[in-house]
């Protein structure tokens, strides 16, 4: 393999594994939304 294409690879690599990685930490440590409770909301009747 030649050292351009050796050079390619590793950056394509390490790039892919740097955004995986930090959507991951996102995903992992962001903070919940609150979601609003659609049975309730669904309810004809007042309770």
């Amino acid at each position: 393999m030649s050292s351009s294409g050796m050079i390619t690879m590793l950056v394509t690599e390490i790039s892919i594994t740097l955004i995986t990685g930090f959507f991951f930490f996102k995903v992992l440590f962001g903070k919940p939304k609150p979601e609003p409770d659609s049975y309730s909301e669904n309810d004809d009747v007042e309770q």
